[in-house]
């Protein structure tokens, strides 16, 4: 488990716990919007992207179960993420799993698990490492909400994001994930790549 630190904020930026309902989060969502459609237009309909876009409720993403925060520089958005407790089947191989707890036989987390949504930097503020400090503020407020495992996937075509958490403890739980390339026995082509972390042991 690699634990990421929360090193003080520089005095321009902000960190803001929001609900999905505040219009500070309107450059979050246009934002991974156009990310999307940039990168999967040809794998998504546009009707697909839409029911994306808007597949979870508000209340998911707000405490007791889950959360959504904002990084604010000098009051505009330029960073932020959520998290809403998993309950449905995860993606990825059993064998990756850090515990054979982990799931149920049909692959529902058996432990209580946060799964990370969301993530966005805007374009012009990136590799300043705003999303690891996204992720740091998650993590915390997952803990605090007594989560002990994290889960997410990202898409195929966002290399990035999957090295940051990769380079940030998050445990790939498919060859694809892992950076290989993906396994035809096990794994679709253009599939999520799903990662897993422990917040407590």
């Amino acid at each position: 488990m690699t634990a990421l630190s929360a090193r003080p904020l520089p005095a321009s930026l902000e960190v803001r716990d929001v609900r999905l309902s505040d219009p500070l989060v309107e450059p979050l969502l246009a934002g991974l919007s156009v990310e999307y459609r940039a990168r999967y237009h040809d794998l998504l309909t546009e009707e697909q992207h839409r029911a994306e876009m808007a597949h979870y409720a508000a209340e998911e993403f707000a405490p007791p179960v889950g959360a959504l925060v904002l990084l604010l520089e000098h009051g505009a958005p330029v960073a932020g993420g959520a998290f809403r407790r998993r309950l449905e089947p995860e993606l990825g191989e059993t064998a990756r799993l850090a515990r054979a707890d982990a799931r149920d036989a049909d692959g529902v987390p058996a432990v209580p698990t946060a799964e990370l949504k969301r993530i966005w930097t805007h374009e012009a503020h990136r590799r300043r490492g705003l999303a690891r400090r996204v992720l740091a503020e998650l993590e915390t407020r997952a803990r605090a909400l007594g989560y002990p495992r994290l889960y997410l996937t990202t898409g195929p075509r966002q290399p990035e994001a999957a090295g940051l958490y990769r380079a940030t403890g998050y445990r790939p739980l498919s060859a694809a994930a892992a950076g290989a390339p993906a396994d035809p026995a096990t794994e679709q082509p253009f599939g999520p790549l799903p990662f897993e972390k422990w917040l407590t042991r």
